[in-house]
């Protein structure tokens, strides 16, 4: 009997060993887990026995659970997804009817992210209204308005990827009466589709002094968009039948008044002729038989391969805010110029001086974890009401913020004034600079500046005219977050405006708080 007790005993030891995968210390002897087995009672009794390996071993576990297994799988993908394609904000402009929201439309179509039962139902609308060619405009478009009208008033935002690149597509207004929302799109953008019509007589209305093809170009310019594609629309068209002539007649008049914009015409821009209506040349390079002259790339190839601006993830956050409202919280919506955001950051809010912290950021309608420059956000903020935030307002970082003031020095470009006015002391214009839209007063004109040479002609000036160069000072209403040029150009270049007709183009060179 006492044999087999013994032979119990044995298997029961061994069996533990084979469980707890120990092997012998340095001196070659048995663990000491199994040396204290025959006094379990005693350490069960004494706390002191379990206590260290639940203090040294747990936090210890717990960290390498937390590296090994992300606490929200879904976001963290969708990040990880996002990080491997670079973003880019288009924004679509030209002269009224020029196909804008067409081309957006056609897009997205073409991108798939509409499918063709809403495309039909979208064909029937448009023919119940009698404008069969407008049902592409209607994905983009989609306010009764802008439907009745067949005009865009509101930017409108959309979404696609190619294999390389995610997009975000920005439909800004042509129309005259809705510039500033115009001024609003380009200024979020990073590149710019100049959507021209070859249509005999849309392309002379559009260019001509007055048509929007030109002041958005210049716009453009001003606002930082660096690189243009000049897409030639209609080319199917009855009255152009993709003659050669025809775009080559567009380009060459198109060439000269972008250099004078300040465009570099071989690096930043591109030509190509396409039919926003049918999609020829958009997705894929059109058939010889359709166009026998042209052999260059479409317009989904132009996008893909145009270089990404630079951008710097560890400057100080900035994001100017163009609008707000209430879900589940306040969320604000604008695009990061500088700097990166994660969830649980605190920012401030500027000019009020707010700390705010981010509860939630989407980007693209997803939920990420973190982003970085050049991506259009929304952003779930604790801390402050909806109520108490401006267009215009700026989400900043803490350590380096955003200065507010009410002047502030300006080297500013005049185009073209009003009945030939003359700019002076007290004149008075609207200022738009990134998301801020303020009234404002030329306090001096410090010195005239050689529109050639750069360098100062005359100091304290009492008047300039179209044309002239002059450094100036200037005085809003409110305090408005602004930067130098120099520092950061997104945040410090303007346009003014007087009844609805853009009159200079400037940078800021000076702050004054």
């Amino acid at each position: 009997m006492d044999n087999l007790e013994d032979d119990i005993r044995a298997l029961q030891l061994d069996s533990s060993a084979e469980d707890s995968n120990t092997v012998p210390n340095e001196n070659g002897e048995e663990p000491k887990e199994l040396v204290a087995s025959d006094n379990v009672e005693e350490d069960l009794r004494d706390e002191s026995y379990i206590e260290p390996q639940t203090v040294h071993s747990e936090p210890k576990d717990l960290a390498e659970v937390k590296e090994q297994i992300p606490a929200a799988p879904e976001p963290i993908e969708e990040e990880v997804e996002k990080e491997k394609k670079r973003h880019l904000n288009v924004v679509f402009i030209g002269h009224v009817d020029a196909g804008k929201s067409t081309i957006g439309g056609q897009i997205l179509y073409l991108s798939g992210q509409v499918d063709e039962r809403t495309i039909q139902k979208y064909e029937k609308e448009a023919k119940d209204k009698s404008r069969e060619s407008w049902y592409m405009a209607y994905i983009m478009d989609t306010n009764a308005e802008e439907r009745v009208k067949g005009i865009t008033v509101e930017v409108g935002r959309a979404h696609f990827q190619t294999e390389t690149t995610r997009f975000t597509i920005l439909d800004a207004p042509g129309h005259k009466s809705y510039v500033p929302n115009m001024i609003s799109g380009a200024s979020q953008a990073d590149i710019g589709v100049l959507v021209i019509s070859a249509r005999k007589g849309e392309f002379e209305t559009g260019y001509e002094r007055g048509g929007q093809t030109r002041e958005h170009v210049q716009l453009a310019k001003t606002l930082g968009v660096s690189k243009l594609l000049v897409v030639v629309n209609k080319m199917d068209d009855p009255t152009v039948n993709w003659s050669k002539e025809r775009y080559g007649e567009i380009e060459s008049k198109m060439v000269p008044f972008l250099k004078s914009s300040g465009y570099n015409v071989k690096k930043d821009i591109q030509f190509l002729p396409i039919s926003g209506l049918h999609g020829t040349n958009m997705q894929t390079r059109m058939d010889k038989k359709v166009c026998p002259w042209w052999s260059g790339q479409c317009l989904f190839e132009a996008l893909d391969a145009i270089e990404v601006p630079p951008r710097d993830p560890n400057g100080p956050f900035r994001m100017p805010i163009i609008d707000k409202f209430k879900d589940m919280g306040t969320v604000v919506m604008g695009k990061v110029e500088s700097g990166s955001l994660r969830e649980g950051n605190s920012v401030l809010i500027m000019p009020n001086k707010v700390q705010v912290k981010v509860l939630a950021l989407y980007c693209d309608d997803d939920k990420v974890r973190s982003a970085g420059p050049g991506e259009n956000l929304k952003v779930r903020l604790s801390g402050i009401e909806d109520e108490d935030i401006l267009s215009g307002f700026v989400l900043s970082s803490i350590e380096k913020p955003i200065q507010a003031v009410n002047e502030f020095v300006a080297h500013l470009q005049i185009l073209e004034l009003l009945d030939n006015a003359i700019f002076t002391a007290g004149y008075k214009a609207v200022l738009h600079i990134h998301s801020v839209v303020e009234e404002c007063e030329i306090i001096e004109l410090m010195q005239q500046i050689d529109p050639r040479t750069r360098q100062p002609m005359r100091r304290n000036v009492l008047f300039v005219k179209n044309g002239a160069a002059v450094v100036c000072r200037i005085q809003v209403s409110n305090m408005i977050c602004i930067e130098k040029f120099l520092d950061f150009q997104q945040l410090g270049r303007f346009t003014l405006r007087t009844e609805g007709k853009t009159v200079a183009i400037g940078k800021v060179t000076d702050l004054r708080a």
